[in-house]
């Protein structure tokens, strides 16, 4: 019975040992990092698609210390607005989430009752200092040109997007009332549709559908979110409890932001292509917001102007009864950007101080002559070649006429808005020619009007304006 006994433990240590040398050391420890983009949202492809196509976080993953033989898996989930995002994080499912001024704050008021973690803003991916980016579009045959004239008509926004705050943000500065419109909450894809189809009166939307929906034919644009005199940004928020234990993988989530935005300045027409193909937004519109003297500025810096811009969000917020208190100071952390500026050597304080654009540059080979004044220069994307600049519209509009008669064709041309220095769409702006034969473009027409009354100049179609070129 010993013998058996001794037998049977023998049979299970040689059994237990089995295993132990079939298991072999313990299993490596697994994180898998939840990053939350808005592909479809130009402002923010360099905290988002062009890190994920081009594995920038995987370059700056830390290998040694506590990430030694760690198993790192990134998760990419893309949406169309900014408060899914915020689900995803309140669900720890997202541990990093990119989206607009609006639907950050949001976001940071949302975890201010969470017991198990706050977010903190940590960088910006773009801005515009004077609010340009969203904005709101009719169909190109509708009678409206002004917000004002859309009273009882349907506008259709996405519901807590940073073009719902817009929208909000103007109601308030024009003292309408809250049912001067039909507001109705439309995805960006329903309200594109719906307003191509004419089924619905106007749509507002955020970076970049103000511009792409024009762009692509059966829209125009009656309201800039510059009229709102509020800057918009869009930017990056963490998971505290995530950037508390991993400070190692935000600085990497960071330097490869900081790649991105330098790989889009270093070559902005292959990065408008790039972007396009990772995206489905039309190159020519990336170009538009990214490229020189672009709409929108890509700077992480997290500047004072939009802190103070985030203030005034959340009272617009407050004052429709959607948020209560927050604070904003407390929410913003730039310890972790200006770290990862220090690491690289660069001087974020400069920065910070700075609301510089890269411009657009070089020698106008139409008029013979140096970009001096690139907020009153033009370029033209021929179709299968160059970006060309030039020193002015007038001279970019008769360059643009020279190659239609010589057969040259062309993506588009962009001219800057004479009043407020904002990238356009050549053919999509209002003109004022003077009798010296100067052109002026603009973005709104009733700025143009202003213009026209104020110079003694004459408000011109584009085919006017290209005429007007040619001729002088």
């Amino acid at each position: 019975m010993t013998t058996s006994w001794i037998n049977r433990a023998s049979a299970s240590l040689a059994a237990l040992a089995l295993a132990a040398g079939l298991a072999g050391p313990a299993a490596a420890e697994s994180l898998t990092i939840g990053v939350g983009t808005q592909d479809g949202t130009t402002n923010t492809v360099t905290t988002g698609a062009v890190i994920r196509e081009l594995k920038l976080f995987e370059k700056h993953m830390p290998k040694t210390g506590k990430y030694a033989g760690m198993d790192i898996r990134l998760e990419w989930q893309n949406f169309t607005s900014g408060p899914p995002v915020t689900n995803g994080m309140m669900a720890n499912k997202l541990q990093f989430g990119a989206m607009g001024d609006y639907p950050l704050v949001v976001n940071g008021f949302t975890f201010q009752n969470n017991a198990e973690s706050k977010s903190q803003l940590i960088t910006i991916a773009a801005y515009n200092i004077y609010g340009s980016g969203n904005g709101v579009v009719v169909h190109k045959d509708s009678p409206y040109f002004a917000l004002e004239d859309l009273k009882g008509k349907v506008l259709s926004v996405p519901f807590g997007s940073a073009a719902h705050g817009m929208v909000l943000k103007a109601m308030q500065d024009a003292k309408l009332p809250k049912d001067f419109f039909q507001l109705v909450s439309q995805s960006p894809e329903v309200g594109s549709t719906n307003l191509k189809e004419q089924k619905i009166d106007a749509h507002a939307d955020f970076v970049p559908f103000a511009e792409l929906l024009p762009f692509r034919g059966f829209a125009r644009k009656i309201f800039d979110g510059v009229q709102t005199n509020l800057p918009t940004f869009h930017g990056v928020v963490v998971r505290t409890d995530f950037a508390e234990k991993y400070p190692e993988l935000v600085d990497a989530y960071l330097q490869a932001s900081l790649d991105a935005a330098a790989w889009v300045k270093e070559d902005p027409k292959r990065a408008a292509e790039m972007i396009s193909k990772w995206t489905g937004t039309d190159k020519e519109v990336v170009y538009v917001f990214l490229g020189p003297g672009g709409i929108m500025t890509v700077d992480p810096t997290i500047k004072k102007p939009l802190i103070d811009a985030a203030k005034v969000d959340v009272k617009v917020l407050q004052d429709m009864g959607r948020m209560k208190e927050f604070d904003v100071d407390g929410w913003v952390n730039d310890g972790f950007i200006r770290a990862a500026f220090k690491a690289r050597g660069l001087d974020y304080d400069s920065q910070l101080a700075s609301t510089d654009n890269y411009e657009i540059k070089g020698e106008d080979g139409f008029c013979k002559t140096a970009i001096t004044e690139p907020r009153k220069a033009g370029e033209i994307w021929v179709k299968d070649g160059d970006i060309l600049p030039f020193s002015s519209a007038a001279c970019t509009l008769g360059a643009y006429r020279d190659f239609q008669s010589k057969g040259t064709a062309m993506n588009v041309a962009y001219v800057f808005d004479t009043a407020r220095g904002i990238k356009l769409f050549a053919d999509k702006a209002f003109y004022v020619a003077s009798e010296k034969g100067e052109l002026s473009p603009f973005m709104l027409k009733a700025d143009a009007e202003a213009f026209a009354k104020s110079s003694g100049g004459k408000m011109v179609s584009f085919d006017d304006a290209l005429a007007a070129a040619t001729k002088g």
